[in-house]
């Protein structure tokens, strides 16, 4: 597979699919590239095949329309492009039920490593510095934006993900989750005692 190709075509898709970001400086072409390389890095400790995981994670959020799941969507998008790559049609449908399954974090189902993997990379972004600069950054866009604001929007969004780790499905990831959640609470501390 050419993944020049592959990441052309992800670029394209997020371009032009119409999915409304909440502000102006999230992209969803980086959020796919961050999964990606979180895939990749959880591949190398968990295993599985790393075609599958790789294309999963790169065509995973490429659909959007408002009156479907975006991951139905991106799930036909992945499968008709493939099949045109020529890539084998038992990977394709392995491909294509990790991407309908991707977004549902909470399930309890057997799912492959693959599958797990991806869940993992795509709950593992914007958590740990990525969060803590999203939610400055989402501060500052906002009316009377201040460092005590931006604080409490980082600690309120470190509340909520925190219980969030009984979502990874592999060991790699929890180990993850939990040094980017310790990160979060670092700077949390630090930036008390400047502050306050």
């Amino acid at each position: 597979m050419d993944y020049t190709k592959v990441f052309e075509f992800v670029k394209e898709m997020t371009a032009q699919n119409g999915r409304p970001d909440n502000y102006s400086f999230r992209s969803r072409y980086e959020h796919i590239m961050r999964v990606y390389r979180w895939a990749i890095k959880l591949q190398a400790k968990e295993g599985g095949d790393l075609e599958i995981i790789a294309l999963a994670a790169l065509l995973h959020d490429v659909g959007w329309d408002k009156e479907r799941p975006h991951e139905e969507v991106s799930a036909e998008i992945a499968v008709e492009y493939l099949v045109e790559q020529g890539l084998d049609e038992a990977k394709i449908g392995r491909i294509g039920d990790i991407i309908l399954r991707h977004n549902d974090k909470d399930t309890e189902e057997e799912l492959s490593v693959e599958c797990r993997v991806v869940m993992d990379a795509d709950l593992l972004d914007e958590v740990g510095a990525m969060s803590v600069l999203w939610d400055s950054m989402a501060t500052a866009c906002e009316e009377e934006a201040s460092y005590k604001k931006a604080y409490y929007r980082v600690k309120n969004y470190y509340r909520i993900n925190q219980p969030k780790i009984r979502r990874c499905k592999t060991a790699a990831g929890r180990t993850e989750y939990t040094k980017r959640m310790k990160c979060i609470e670092e700077f949390l501390n630090e930036l008390e005692r400047e502050l306050f």
